[in-house]
């Protein structure tokens, strides 16, 4: 390729890239327009896009499947309450995150836990693997990379890590949230977050090795 087909490509696809995001930023104005003038039928329509990877979200923090459904109901209570608060300036699911989040934290507290990350230091019995998986129909970021097989692999090892890490590689190979979103979230620095990244998938790469050799070890 030429050096000027190449500039052309490099521009063609900022120029994409630009208009997707548009595109959500046009889409988020118009969900916080919707939310302030309570416009009908738009809660169940967020409900049924946001459902599953909400509650997937809520599981892997609170690891107890009747609590998670139980915030997952308060969460969507505080949406239909103060959904005015939301002004469209950051994705909708960033906010919803950081709502079912704060859910956490709050009914931590009320069990005497200073904050979510005394939660996740892995010292507690709630800091326990999760067993269960939410499915839902569309494939995330984190299931177009790999095939069924490398998927259950990956999962398994995603389960065996501390939940400070494990949030953050499902908020952003899951969820698909950039890290600054993820920092939006968390209300932890950026540099917490890219630390944690980096650590949890530091983590997570002796378990996917030693999932990948098993087969071999069996067979031979």
């Amino acid at each position: 390729m030429s050096t000027l087909a190449s500039i052309q490509s490099m521009f063609a696809r900022g120029s994409a890239a630009a208009v997707q995001q548009e595109a959500v930023h046009q889409e988020n104005l118009a969900i916080a327009a919707g939310l302030k003038q309570q416009e009908a039928g738009l809660l169940d329509e967020l409900i049924v896009r946001y459902q599953h990877r909400l509650l997937r979200y809520l599981l892997f923090l609170t690891s107890s499947r009747e609590l998670a459904e139980d915030l997952f109901q308060e969460v969507w209570m505080r949406v239909l309450l103060r959904g005015g608060q939301y002004n469209g300036k950051a994705r909708f699911d960033t906010w919803l995150f950081t709502i079912a989040r704060n859910l956490v934290i709050d009914y931590r507290r009320k069990r005497t836990l200073a904050s979510l990350d005394e939660l996740l230091d892995g010292t507690t019995e709630d800091d326990r693997p999760m067993s269960y998986e939410v499915v839902d129909g569309q494939p995330t970021p984190f299931d177009r990379m790999a095939s069924g097989q490398d998927r259950e692999r990956i999962a398994a090892a995603l389960l065996e890590l501390d939940t400070v890490y494990r949030e953050v590689l499902v908020l952003r190979f899951h969820e698909d949230l950039s890290l600054q979103e993820i920092a939006t979230v968390t209300r932890a620095p950026l540099s917490t977050v890219k630390s944690r990244l980096y650590r949890g998938l530091a983590a997570i790469k002796p378990g996917l090795e030693a999932a990948t050799a098993r087969p071999d070890e069996v067979g031979g």
